[in-house]
């Protein structure tokens, strides 16, 4: 399923490495195939001023984001592309989105982040590798 995949997810933080995985998996989906973006916020500690004072929330979060991916691909090329967002952690939320949509792809770049900084962030591709129930082509930078 992976060499003419049906629908295709590509996670978006809004880095241009992301963007280009994002063209590289239309060009791979062609006329045929459906994309969807998605980008995972992360969850707000309850002592940020936004959850404090009760001027942030969940819905209002997402909402801001979509509407900024809405303005950010707003080119025609990506007419069709559907948009989501949500808040967790990206590697298991991307996994989980995949799977509920029926995912038969997930296009993500590599930062390239060296050893020592992996071993203290994390890779969110990595993640996404060992948890998807999909093929997940990683692009080198």
């Amino acid at each position: 399923s992976g060499l003419h995949p049906q629908k295709t997810i590509v996670p978006l933080d809004f880095r241009d490495l992301s963007f280009q995985a994002l063209d590289r998996a239309i060009e791979i989906a062609g006329d045929d195939g459906a994309v969807q973006a998605i980008h995972v916020l992360a969850e707000l500690s309850t002592m940020e001023p936004g959850n404090l004072y009760g001027t942030l929330t969940t819905e209002s979060r997402v909402e801001s984001v979509i509407e900024h991916m809405r303005k950010r691909l707003s080119d025609p090329k990506y007419a069709n592309l559907g948009i989501h967002a949500t808040i967790g952690d990206p590697g298991r939320e991307i996994s989980d989105y995949a799977e509920r949509v029926g995912a038969d792809l997930i296009v993500l770049p590599s930062h390239g982040y060296g050893f020592f900084k992996h071993m203290m962030l994390g890779s969110v591709a990595e993640r996404v590798v060992r948890l998807a129930h999909c093929p997940v082509l990683v692009l080198r930078s």
